[in-house]
């Protein structure tokens, strides 16, 4: 199912997206040395009630994926990606951790994700690995707009992955969101131009490039829901919400200044 929304629904997506830009960095100013991921998780469970919005994780049982989740957030440590189950893990200095957060408030979902360094170390693998994902997700926002495919899109952020030497895994990408979490159109991290679903004004799509610092297969963990690089090498994903506009794309998700 494609959803597009009416432009009287726009100021509830925008509503839905500073909720989850706001979770997001409130724990990432809390994650620090000696945090656990389930107090992370805990947080953002707290967080999501307080603002009266619901999960879109915590029931979620796709086929691909030991289900329900479970949990409010996807905490993802070093060599695991996407789909992170919170466990009793305690961050260490220098873990790269990646979060993942979707919510629904007023019947439309925003879903967002960061990848930082956590703790003094800066590992210039996982700076690397970050800033190539932000950079490919800057690229795949800037080719968005009324009238471009989604293979436009792909092709963007697919370019910036491979000028920097990532492999690029094709099994999960970007999606259409509205008022469920995983839509139509998939929005692979790769692509053509020219190619696939034309953008209408009204559409959200989560765009969300990842890579791993040396593979591009996948590994699921024994809870059936994490996935890791097969070579045990550290990884990144970086995420926003977008609405497609009369004038291009705005993001919705943007942290405030």
């Amino acid at each position: 199912m494609i959803e597009i929304l009416s432009p009287t629904d726009l100021p509830r997506a925008r509503d839905t997206g500073a909720l989850v830009a706001g979770i997001l960095q409130t724990l990432k100013g809390r994650s620090v040395v000696g945090t656990n991921l389930l107090d992370i998780d805990a947080w953002a469970q707290s967080m999501i009630i307080e603002a009266g919005a619901q999960s879109c994780y915590v029931d979620y049982e796709p086929s691909f994926g030991r289900g329900p989740f479970g949990h409010y957030i996807c905490t993802s440590v070093n060599d695991a990606v996407l789909h992170g189950l919170p466990y009793d893990y305690t961050l260490a200095d220098g873990d790269l951790l990646s979060l993942d957060l979707a919510v629904s408030l007023g019947g439309v979902v925003a879903d967002s994700a960061i990848s930082f360094v956590v703790g003094e170390a800066q590992p210039p693998e996982s700076i690397a690995l970050i800033d190539a994902t932000q950079r490919a997700l800057n690229a795949g926002i800037a080719a968005a707009g009324p009238g471009v495919h989604i293979g436009d899109i792909s092709h963007a952020i697919g370019s910036v992955l491979g000028a920097a030497g990532y492999s690029i895994n094709t099994e999960f990408g970007g999606h259409g969101v509205g008022s469920t979490m995983h839509q139509d159109p998939h929005v692979s991290n790769t692509g053509r131009p020219g190619r696939g679903y034309r953008l209408r004004p009204g559409l959200l799509l989560a765009l969300e490039p990842w890579v791993m610092a040396d593979t591009a297969t996948l590994v699921t963990d024994p809870d059936g829901w994490t996935l890791r690089s097969v070579t045990g090498c550290r990884t990144a994903h970086s995420e926003h919400t977008i609405a497609i506009t009369d004038d291009g794309a705005e993001v919705l998700t943007l942290p405030k200044p």
